[in-house]
């Protein structure tokens, strides 16, 4: 008994620990009129493009290495990978759209980026820039022209000379990567990178080494050569190692950014513009209200109905809310219309799962049995039901979240998250707060209490 109460008590303790972080996120200034750094600053809600606006950003990409026949699939690569990038969890909900080549798009291929809740360009410009160009170039033929500078007394300027002109661009680029893994070289006990290609990609590698057998083969990362091995025989596995003079640090680096997507053609940045919210300020209050105005409406009716155990569901509820509020801070998921109809829904679920174990406690205690024994029948045997039904949300979510659009991965994650945290609270946290009233007994005062309805 005394456990279960202690349990209790840390339960309750670390829900109000979990409302303070979730709700305190306004900065403080201290005596100096400055802005102080704050551990929950560092989290707050991010918003969507609905909700709150962000940034425009108009990119051009250079395609002209790339044959007109593949210039479409070149661009759908890059958007992509920007998008994989930016929306790694699913939750960003990033705009990203391509504009080919007409009197709009001035006639070449553009990538238009739209970032929900980000307000610093440079952030934004840094958070697309930093995939490096990966790029597989062959020897040159020696007798290909090589462009010199002449100083003012008609000498020539050898340190004018461009090595890259040594080198000649092949079809092999970073769209083909499949994965870059990090190793050291046994014999040398250097860093290396080790890159391993798609099945088109390795079609290409092996055409490549194969025509270049005693020949370089240079490895360029954002127009430098990193690498240039001299090719000995032909690869038919798709595998090639870049073997820079890199510490620990910097290739583990590479491997990262690699492995986020290396960007099958150059980007070069256009234009800038803020937005605003699409939906407006005033959406985003009334979305508040109503949450609010629903929470309140669902606590009232589970403590005018149910009672005492009513009053456990809403405490339980306040916990859900809270550890659910908290993990969309600390992913962080980007909140749009679509994301606080995923959440509001789940909170639905949570309160049907209450329903369930009540009324089953209410048959139990009509039939004779003491408040305990009706409390532990209400759970298992609402048991099969709230898993069953909760269930088929979860694999509901997991579908949505793999086959849907930006949009619709947003609604699944927190519909998903909201599911299984309410599970938690409606099982869980209302159970143990219920085991911890320590009633065996029935008498008047306990059968009102737990009683549901018009029921005495």
């Amino acid at each position: 008994m005394r456990k279960r109460i202690i349990l209790a008590l840390i339960i309750l303790v670390l829900g109000a620990g979990v409302a303070f972080f979730v709700f305190k996120t306004e900065p403080k200034l201290n005596k100096n009129f400055e802005t102080e750094k704050s551990f929950f600053k560092k989290f707050p809600f991010h918003m969507g493009l609905d909700l709150s606006g962000g940034i425009h950003l108009i990119y051009k990409a250079d395609v002209s290495a790339v044959s007109s026949g593949d210039i479409g699939s070149s661009m759908d690569a890059l958007r992509d990978v920007i998008e994989r990038r930016m929306n790694i969890f699913g939750v960003s909900e990033p705009v990203i759209q391509v504009q080919h080549g007409g009197l709009i798009a001035g006639g070449g291929e553009q990538l238009i980026v739209d970032l929900p809740g980000v307000t610093d360009v440079k952030e934004a410009i840094k958070m697309i820039g930093q995939t490096p160009i990966l790029e597989f170039k062959t020897e040159a033929p020696k007798d290909a022209p090589v462009e010199v500078k002449a100083d003012p007394d008609g000498k020539i300027d050898l340190g004018s000379i461009d090595l890259s002109q040594k080198f000649m661009a092949t079809e092999l680029t970073g769209r083909y990567l499949q994965k870059a893994t990090l190793e050291q070289d046994p014999n040398t006990r250097r860093w290396i990178v080790k890159l391993q290609f798609d099945a088109a990609g390795t079609a290409l590698f092996a055409k490549i080494t194969k025509e270049n057998i005693g020949k370089m083969v240079a490895i360029y990362l954002d127009g430098v050569p990193v690498s240039t091995p001299v090719v000995r025989e032909e690869i038919p596995n798709g595998e090639a190692v870049i073997s820079g003079d890199f510490t620990p640090q910097e290739a583990k680096i590479l491997v990262g950014r690699l492995n986020s997507g290396a960007l099958p053609v150059p980007i070069t940045l256009l234009s800038t513009q803020t937005i605003g919210a699409t939906l407006g300020e005033s959406a985003v209050k009334a979305g508040v209200k109503a949450a609010i105005i629903g929470f309140l409406l669902i606590a009232l009716f589970l403590i005018l109905w149910y009672r005492l155990p009513g009053l456990i569901a809403v405490l339980a509820l306040s916990f859900y809310t809270a550890v659910l509020l908290a993990i969309f801070k600390l992913l962080p998921v980007t909140l749009t219309a679509a994301g606080i109809g995923g959440f509001i829904i789940s909170l639905g679920m949570a309160v049907d799962a209450n329903v369930l174990i009540f009324e089953r406690m209410r048959e139990e205690i009509r039939k004779g049995h003491s408040i305990s024994e009706g409390i532990h029948a209400g759970f298992s045997r609402a048991w099969p039901s709230v898993r069953d039904s909760n269930t088929s949300s979860i694999i509901t979510s997991i579908l949505l979240f793999w086959l849907g659009t930006p949009l619709i991965k947003g609604f699944a994650l927190t519909f998903g998250l909201g599911v299984l945290v309410s599970m938690f609270s409606a099982i869980t946290v209302s159970r143990i707060f219920l085991y911890a009233l320590g009633i065996e007994k029935n008498n008047k005062i306990t059968k009102f209490l737990f009683s549901s309805g018009f029921n005495k």
